[in-house]
């Protein structure tokens, strides 16, 4: 069976979520290769291994911490040149599409990016992706080179599927452009407990009908009830309600959850860029003829003051 290349995103050897979903989409078109670089590379191996992995390619350098891209990118390169493999595959985040963009003008191959869903084919790798604000899906296969396939978290289920993982070094050399930009300072983000938005099982956004930064106080209780992430519209960024970093849509995050509450949000297509591939969508607006309706699994039409307390303290009791 041929190999396939996953990168593995991880945090001084804890990987992340993302990785471990595309080591089971991996199996389903070949032997899922890991390729781990930086700070921790080698602690991958035993998560990598549990999930697929039948061997995990490491290679730790400070290069990696101290400049942006490049030296990953000539890693997955060394890796790619190594192995020949039949697809690469690598976490839809904005490094990775980064990262993925690089190395397919490198090695003069196609690129999709965003994919929901892989499967193999006939003639190779056939994705799915979610196109044109998410008003279509498209099935869709690279013809020229090796597929390098960039993929949305939580378009997967993690699964246990023991491997061999076995560890091996992986030869890297750095070319000019490895040490061309480099990171002067870092500033850790503060921890809110929440999950990461983009790899959350469960979000709760809040829009322009949250009607002030501290209402955002009732969006935060029903996330936190859930054990959910807190999203934003762009509407409620802009006003300077909530972090940019927490909004969601087309100029801003991408997020697929198994569920998407949606509270006072009316539903523009710019939003739904960024949410309308959730598995199921609840819609809390008191505006009944709002687009977000149209979209939504669920919908409540009623003001979210009344009903986003009554939701959180009723799943509160149901938990205690």
């Amino acid at each position: 069976m041929a190999e396939v290349l996953v990168y593995v995103d991880h945090v001084d050897g804890a990987v992340r979520k993302p990785t471990l979903e595309l080591l089971t989409l991996a199996r389903r078109i070949g032997e899922p290769v890991a390729v781990a670089l930086g700070n921790g590379a080698a602690d991958t191996a035993a998560a990598l291994a549990e999930h697929g992995a039948v061997k995990v390619l490491t290679h730790e350098a400070a290069e990696y911490a101290d400049y942006l891209v490049v030296p990953k990118v000539d890693a997955l390169q060394a890796a790619y040149e190594a192995l020949s493999p039949a697809a690469v595959l690598v976490p839809s985040s904005a490094e990775g599409k980064e990262i993925a963009a690089r190395l397919a003008l490198r090695i003069g191959s196609g690129i999709i990016t965003d994919a929901v869903d892989l499967e193999a084919g006939d003639e190779g790798p056939v994705a799915t992706q979610s196109v044109f604000a998410a008003s279509f899906s498209t099935r869709t296969r690279v013809v020229k080179g090796t597929p390098v396939i960039t993929v949305k978290p939580n378009s997967a289920a993690v699964e246990a599927a023991p491997a061999a993982g076995t560890v091996e070094a992986l030869s890297v050399s750095f070319g000019a452009l490895a040490t061309g930009t480099k990171v002067t300072a870092r500033t850790p983000r503060e921890s809110t407990g929440r999950p990461e938005l983009t790899e959350a099982a469960i979000v709760v956004s809040g829009g322009r009908g949250v009607n002030g930064a501290e209402n955002f106080a009732l969006i935060e209780s029903l996330a936190d009830s859930l054990g959910a992430a807190v999203g934003a519209s762009r509407a409620a960024v802009d006003a300077g309600w909530y972090p940019h970093t927490n909004q969601v849509g087309q100029t801003g995050k991408s997020v697929s959850p198994q569920l998407y509450i949606a509270s006072g949000i009316s539903g523009a297509i710019q939003h739904r860029a960024g949410m309308q591939t959730s598995k199921t969508i609840v819609a809390i607006n008191k505006d009944a003829e709002a687009p977000i309706f149209d979209l939504v699994d669920y919908g409540v039409v009623g003001d979210l003051f009344d009903v986003v307390p009554a939701l959180t303290e009723e799943i509160n009791t149901r938990k205690g």
